[in-house]
């Protein structure tokens, strides 16, 4: 069985956060309901381009595997339907400003009266407390407040450079999930439900561990140090002949592979480069040795000689040769969906393998309001009921 088979949730978030935890939460078999607004629903929707037979490509790859109800929350019976979920529902999940649910009248304290088991879990951009609470987040914004865009880039005299993904969205999302469980295990020792919080700003600090140890250690704040590692060395990409890849020389033991590999063992004779303090605090010099050796070779050649020696090393894929390499395939991480509308598309696939627990085989991403009369029967509304709601337009 899933691990969260019978545990249902209510998706009141978009675009990429809130989704991304629902995401995770229907893969471990969770049901996730994607209550989206009228009209227009999520906001990914209008992500064009690039899209599949008019669909946002977008919106397909955050939204698959959950059922979909398109809701008008801004109506007093579209709140009365809300209600009646929650008292049937575990999770409710949501990444609107601050006080929003509030207004609405279905707050955190409502809804525990509705339901004291259900688990409220709130994903903001900077979190319910704080001096920045009622401020709304990005996660353009969030990398550069967290110190994520001062680590990251060539050095310190180039621009401002933000990790090419969304990394404080997804990573709140996965935070998000991570929370909601343990919440749940909570709920199943004490029968007690509880508010979860998170944010794209504790998102992206957490992902600077190594450089706020350094920053804590010595009053001074790393920079940008390219593709190399601010504690190891060499750990970073290389020129080959004919393309880049990288090279994982993070300790002795590997450092003296790389050099085995090169046939290059005499650097590790020299004081400059014996110890991983002394590569670093000459990696400049190491980089330039080791460039003349890289570019005698093409990538393909070199990366068969690291392996043969068992040395981390590795290509720098593209996206699409991402999708093509044999262990992705294997490991089934781009997967094919089915949509109403779109057809096949291609999506990320579960990154948690189990030896036990089943993950739910993955359909494609609800149309807007696809699966409304089905969830409105499952909540025990009868079908003259729903027609009333449809013709007021209340749900689509």
């Amino acid at each position: 069985m899933a691990s969260l088979k019978g545990i249902r949730v209510l998706e009141m978030a978009q675009i990429m956060a809130g989704p991304t935890c629902g995401l995770l939460l229907a893969d471990l078999g969770a049901e996730v309901i994607k209550i989206e607004k009228t009209p227009g629903g999520d906001d990914t929707r209008n992500f064009l381009p690039p899209d599949v037979n008019g669909v946002s490509a977008a919106y397909l790859m955050m939204n698959r595997n959950k059922k979909g109800i398109a809701l008008n929350l801004k109506d007093k019976e579209g709140i009365k339907i809300f209600k009646t979920m929650i008292k049937n529902s575990d999770v409710v999940l949501e990444n609107f400003r601050k006080g929003t649910l509030e207004k609405l009248g279905i707050g955190y304290d409502t809804m525990s009266k509705i339901n004291p088991k259900i688990i409220l879990c709130e994903i903001s951009g900077y979190g319910r407390t704080g001096p920045y609470a009622n401020k709304g987040g990005f996660d353009l914004v969030a990398q550069g407040m967290s110190g994520l865009m001062s680590i990251t880039g060539e050095d310190k005299n180039k621009p401002p450079m933000k990790v090419g993904a969304p990394l404080t969205d997804i990573t709140a999302g996965l935070l998000a999930a991570s929370g909601i469980l343990a919440a749940l295990i909570h709920r199943d020792k004490t029968g007690e439900g509880q508010k979860v919080d998170t944010s794209l700003y504790e998102a992206g600090i957490i992902h600077t561990y190594w450089q706020s140890a350094i920053a804590g250690a010595t009053g001074v704040s790393p920079g940008p140090l390219g593709s190399a590692h601010p504690l190891t060395a060499p750990y970073q990409a290389f020129k080959t002949k004919d393309k880049w890849i990288t090279i994982g020389a993070s300790n002795q033991n590997t450092w003296l592979m790389l050099l085995k590999a090169i046939n290059r063992q005499d650097l590790n004779e020299n004081e400059k480069f014996s110890t991983n303090s002394s590569r670093k605090e000459n990696l400049n010099e190491l980089v330039e040795i080791l460039n003349k050796e890289f570019i005698k070779k093409s990538s393909r050649e070199w990366l068969k000689i690291f392996d043969e020696n068992g040395l981390p090393c590795g290509p720098i894929n593209s996206i699409t040769d991402m999708f093509k390499d044999p262990q992705t395939i294997e490991r089934e991480m781009i997967i094919e969906v089915n949509n109403k509308k779109a057809g096949t598309s291609k999506a990320v696939g579960m990154p948690i393998k189990f030896s036990k627990s089943k993950t739910e085989k993955s359909k494609g991403a609800p149309d807007l309001g696809e699966h409304t009369r089905e969830i409105m029967q499952n909540f025990g509304y009868k079908d003259e009921e729903i027609d009333k709601f449809y013709n007021k337009k209340i749900i689509l």
